[in-house]
């Protein structure tokens, strides 16, 4: 009898861990699915930018020093292998893009240009897209995290070497704030 109590509640523990560790796989992939997700339309932004600083040069080309610091951003974010590096590229090459939009702001010309308009509203409409799958990822991650942290499931999390993920955030102050163009 006593041997028979033991037995079920070693394997109703064991229903429990495995459920847990499923559970644990299930929001590791949707974590890693929303991320790829995102990735995707960043590199939709990423193949747009080098059409967008070529129409704005014809216009601007005594602001080469804001269309270098979009090359940089966007060759940083190129170089990044890890999910950190990637979120803080993808934070820096935002910020110059705002700047690279304010500068066009000043140029009359080069806001009627039918090129710069379509790669302008091509952009808009990735970025809509960045912002939805940001948004996605991050519910996930904190779904994925929350899980990680509570308890029963943070055993597991400890056993199994599940570790919370980054959320998708703006990195700093600096970032937040309006692009200020003066001439």
């Amino acid at each position: 009898m006593l041997l028979g109590i033991i037995i079920a509640i070693v394997i109703a523990l064991v229903v429990i861990v495995i459920g847990m560790y499923n559970s644990f796989i299930k929001m590791k992939n949707n974590c890693d699915e929303a991320f790829a997700t995102m990735d995707v339309y960043l590199k939709k932004r990423f193949d747009l930018i080098p059409n967008l600083v070529e129409t704005v040069k014809g216009y601007a080309a005594h602001e080469k020093e804001t269309l270098q610091n979009v090359i940089a951003a966007r060759n940083n974010l190129q170089n990044a292998s890890t999910v950190e590096e990637k979120m803080a590229g993808e934070n820096a090459l935002q910020g110059t893009l705002k700047t690279l939009f304010a500068v066009a702001e000043a140029y009359p010309d080069l806001k009627a240009n039918t090129n710069f308009l379509d790669l302008q509203n091509q952009l808009k409409a990735v970025e809509a897209d960045i912002a939805n799958s940001r948004k996605y990822y991050n519910a996930v991650v904190k779904q994925f995290n929350t899980k990680c942290e509570m308890f029963p499931s943070n055993i597991i999390a400890s056993i199994f070497h599940f570790e919370k993920k980054p959320m998708f955030e703006v990195d700093s102050a600096e970032e937040r704030k309006n692009v200020e163009v003066k001439f």
